[in-house]
């Protein structure tokens, strides 16, 4: 395990649906640190082609995740909270590189429970058509990956402490 930062580096991550803008917010809040919105570092391009019901391939992610990992990389030292899906282990890794004590907090619910918040949210340009091609390139942490996994079934703010418990213990 990488040494993690004086103050808190958090990657709230997982699925369209999960919460991760919800926790993520809270988070940050909770640790006095400045919050970010994953989405909103996404190109244009890259929101219509969701939109459209599209999903992201490799190369769409990767100028996506180089901001992303750019603003982690900031904050190494005045701490930050990013919500960023970081699916796959490489993505994480490519934040790790600009983050290298990122602690992620991965948000896990059933496929049927993501597919209901993702129906019932208005005005979010992800489709509820795109959640299996994120099941699909999910790779859940590792266990020599620095971070936990939560149920996202929870309250908020139990994730929230759960998320600054386990940050806290390592």
């Amino acid at each position: 395990m990488p040494e993690r930062s004086v103050a808190p580096v958090i990657v709230v991550m997982g699925v369209s649906g999960c919460g991760k803008s919800t926790v993520g917010a809270l988070l940050a809040e909770t640790l006095h640190v400045e919050y970010a919105e994953g989405d909103d570092f996404h190109p244009a391009a890259n929101i219509a082609k969701m939109a459209a019901g599209v999903p992201l391939t490799d190369a769409d992610r990767a100028p996506w995740l180089d901001i992303v990992a750019a603003w982690l990389g900031e904050r190494q030292e005045r701490g930050g909270v990013v919500s960023c899906s970081a699916l796959k282990r490489r993505y994480r890794d490519r934040l790790r590189a600009a983050a290298p004590g990122a602690f992620f907090v991965h948000l896990a619910a059933s496929r049927a429970e993501l597919a209901r918040r993702m129906d019932e949210r208005r005005g979010h340009f992800m489709p509820s058509a795109l959640l299996d091609s994120q099941l699909a390139a999910l790779q859940p942490l590792a266990c020599d990956e620095f971070g936990v996994t939560v149920d996202a079934m929870q309250d908020p703010a139990e994730l929230v402490r759960e998320a600054v418990t386990a940050w806290e213990s390592n």
